[in-house]
């Protein structure tokens, strides 16, 4: 999560822009199906705490040099995330079916400075036009004095929740169950430097800002906050019923059908004293009337600090997180109507 206090949007994606079809057939077929058969926990306990170790523990490594936008170490991230894409068969989801949108040195401030923000896409059986877009930064602080800031939390908990959301909604597509509308799985850089990745997304969208349904943003989701100690079987969650009642109901049903966490609105409002409202990526859909939900742990000891490894993540906790994460989206994109704006 930034540190910055950050206080739109057109683009339609042209025809021959289209991401590649060729690894969702699963979902191209137009018939109607009854969603409500599918049993959505099934697809969520796909997600394991075993694999959530094996990415995470190198995802967050001395390997990644601390993930600095621009750096070595960020470029092998996002080779690292395309390539586990293409290996689970999810197509790439910026123009032409490539899986990088780069972001110029102009969107840093900082012409020499070049970085990518990387998008994968299941397209949406029924309402292909609509589109849920998933979102976690990959970047991170990079390095002080050869001492690698590794990021396991910040963000190394959203960037590989997303890579086992999109892998759980990929096997119900090869089990015919594709999504009802198209969800980007969005990966996104520079947010550690003031939200320039998704302020650059939000001003260049791939697909149309007013076809964006909601963004659920996850930034932090692995460990637990000190003030929690006692009860944590939490998450935070901001925004969620700030541009939409409907989608805040449709997150309160959700968790109560799948893992039945608390859900903490402690931080949920502008004029909360942190402004974590404004502190990550959500917060440039937001400013586009696009209904959010920030998912969020709180900081900790280790935030912004070296000491912030994967070896300190909350396995089964953070796994809990991400069936909830799961289980929201796929209600989102399968509704029958798509979250109303208040």
């Amino acid at each position: 999560m930034s540190l910055s206090l950050l206080v739109g949007c057109k683009g339609i994606k042209g025809k021959d822009g289209k991401p590649s079809k060729d690894a969702t057939e699963a979902t191209s077929s137009k018939s109607v199906l009854d969603y409500s058969k599918v049993k959505v926990m099934d697809y969520a306990n796909t997600i394991t705490v075993e694999e959530l170790k094996e990415q995470l523990y190198y995802y967050a490594s001395d390997e990644m040099e601390g993930r600095y936008t621009g750096s070595p170490g960020q470029k092998r991230a996002v080779n690292y995330l395309r390539d586990q894409y293409k290996k689970m068969g999810v197509p790439g989801g910026a123009a032409y079916g490539e899986y990088f949108q780069v972001v110029p040195g102009k969107a840093f401030g900082k012409p020499e400075l070049s970085s990518e923000n990387v998008l994968a896409y299941i397209e949406g059986r029924e309402f292909p036009d609509e589109v849920l877009v998933i979102s976690a930064h990959l970047d991170h602080v990079g390095m002080e004095d050869g001492e690698v800031f590794n990021g396991a939390d910040d963000d190394g908990s959203g960037t590989i929740a997303l890579l086992e959301i999109a892998e759980a909604f990929k096997q119900a597509a090869n089990d015919g169950y594709g999504p009802r509308r198209s969800i980007l799985f969005l990966h996104v850089t520079g947010e550690e430097i003031g939200l320039k990745g998704s302020n650059y997304y939000a001003n260049n969208p791939v697909y149309p800002m007013e076809n964006t349904i909601a963004d659920l943003n996850i930034d932090m989701i692995g460990r637990i906050d000190p003030a929690q100690k006692d009860n944590p079987d939490y998450v935070y969650l901001i925004g969620s019923d700030m541009l939409s009642q409907d989608l805040h109901d449709i997150s309160e049903a959700a968790n109560k059908k799948s893992v039945n966490m608390r859900l903490d609105y402690t931080y949920n409002g502008k004029n909360d004293p942190n402004r974590f409202y404004y502190r990550s990526d959500h917060y440039n859909f937001a400013k586009n009337n696009v209904p959010v939900i920030f998912y969020f742990n709180g900081v900790h000891e280790d935030y912004h600090k070296a000491t912030d490894t994967a070896d300190k993540i909350e396995y089964e906790l953070y796994q809990r997180r991400i069936k909830l994460i799961f289980a929201t989206a796929w209600d989102v994109a399968n509704a029958d109507q798509r979250p109303a704006l208040k």
